[in-house]
């Protein structure tokens, strides 16, 4: 098969979190421990870092990355979902993996595949680490699908666990309280592996510290512990806490892997250059002023419509859509009744219909809006519409973004 064919095979086949939503989600490791024991275990022959939380994973994942690059190291990143390419998930120093490598490896093992049902995220988590393997990476950071005790990637046992935050996200599997989401994602703590936690509450503090005590693991507050705020490329509100959680994961991983400050600043600095990480508060356009983001959540979106807020404009105008399994009683009413909405579906089979979005958000206030055919017509009409001093926002789905960077 060629690479098209290859992923298109993958996508059509195997159930896909990305695409199809919940059918696809597996609620144990025993497909992925099977493919592991296939592939000869090449998670045991990783060094890593594992990184779960609602929001700030992707971030968190690629800084860590960056500055470990910046002081030589030779450093595998997995992270989901991807936005214009399957290769964005596995990269090394920046550099994604081959077309050769993924077909080779699928042309490998698709009999395997198919005769045990594999799904998507397993078999991408095996095609990750057995490629860090074999290019024989210094160390692979490794972020988290969903949640974190079932997550296929949680096979691993890193150098240090890391759990940026905890929100209300993906309650129909991990649970509809704090503390029960705390508990999915306090699942990649491995004994006597230090734990790095960036933001809590009392009530997720309590999870961290029972666990922690469990597993007989070092555990880190960043949040508590780290005092300066680092000059970073990117530049949404929210990175203001992942870089105290990158800063502290560093501190932990001294040992193993020797860093300087400079190591530190500069990786901050160069993380998209180093990465290429894209749809975090990414400026597309100047006048008027167009601004990206992958937030999806009512943790996330308070932040940035916050951050929002904070800039200067005449008009504000919003590039918006979702998918089916979004609660938008908990974000609808987050958004300003104030600005204008182009409200479109993303080119998804879980994306919304936008008449059904149209209709929730009218019941929030949100009347100044229209309908539109795609992303695309939805960018176009807003731009068409807005002045040099407006404000537009693209968002509310990593689908939305991807269309648009």
């Amino acid at each position: 098969m060629t690479y098209q064919e290859t992923i298109q095979w993958m996508f059509a086949q195997l159930p896909m979190y990305q695409q199809q939503g919940a059918s696809a989600y597996k609620k144990d490791l025993t497909n992925t421990i099977l493919l592991a024991n296939h592939l000869g275990n090449p998670e045991k022959h990783l060094k890593s870092v594992h990184i779960a939380g609602t929001n700030g994973k992707g971030s968190t994942s690629s800084m860590i990355a960056s500055v470990l690059q910046e002081a030589g190291y030779k450093v595998g990143l997995y992270t989901s979902p991807h936005l214009k390419d399957y290769r964005e998930r596995i990269k090394i120093n920046g550099q994604m993996i081959s077309e050769d490598f993924v077909v080779n490896f699928i042309q490998d093992n698709k009999t395997f595949f198919e005769e045990n049902s594999l799904s998507f995220f397993e078999m991408t988590v095996g095609l990750a680490f057995d490629y860090f393997v074999k290019e024989k990476v210094d160390v692979a950071v490794i972020e988290v699908g969903m949640g974190g005790r079932l997550d296929s990637t949680n096979i691993i046992t890193p150098l240090v666990s890391v759990i940026t935050n905890i929100g209300l996200d993906h309650t129909q599997f991990l649970g509809n309280s704090l503390p029960e989401i705390a508990f999915e994602k306090a699942g990649i703590i491995k004994p006597n592996v230090p734990v790095v936690i960036g933001e809590y509450v009392p009530e997720t503090k309590e999870v961290f510290m029972t666990k922690a005590k469990e597993s007989n693991s070092s555990l880190f507050f960043a949040s508590d512990l780290i005092t300066e705020d680092y000059p970073c490329v990117l530049l949404g509100d929210y990175q203001f806490h992942n870089k105290k959680t990158v800063a502290q994961t560093i501190k932990v991983l001294q040992n193993d892997f020797p860093t300087t400050e400079l190591h530190l600043k500069n990786g901050l600095l160069t993380v998209v250059q180093n990465t290429g990480l894209l749809g975090r508060w990414q400026q597309i356009n100047l006048n008027p002023k167009v601004i990206c983001d992958t937030a999806h959540n009512s943790h996330g979106l308070k932040i940035v419509l916050n951050q929002i807020q904070k800039e200067e404009f005449e008009n504000l105008f919003f590039v918006l859509g979702v998918v089916n399994d979004k609660d938008l009683d908990d974000i609808l009413p987050l958004f300003p009744k104030d600005a204008y909405y182009f409200f479109c579906k993303p080119n998804v089979p879980r994306g919304l219909d936008v008449k059904k979005l149209q209709e929730k958000a009218e019941s929030f206030g949100l009347v100044n809006n229209e309908l539109c055919n795609s992303v695309s017509d939805a960018y176009r009409k807003s731009l068409a519409k807005s002045g040099v001093n407006d404000f537009i926002y693209i968002g509310g789905s990593t689908f939305i973004v991807a269309e648009i960077v």
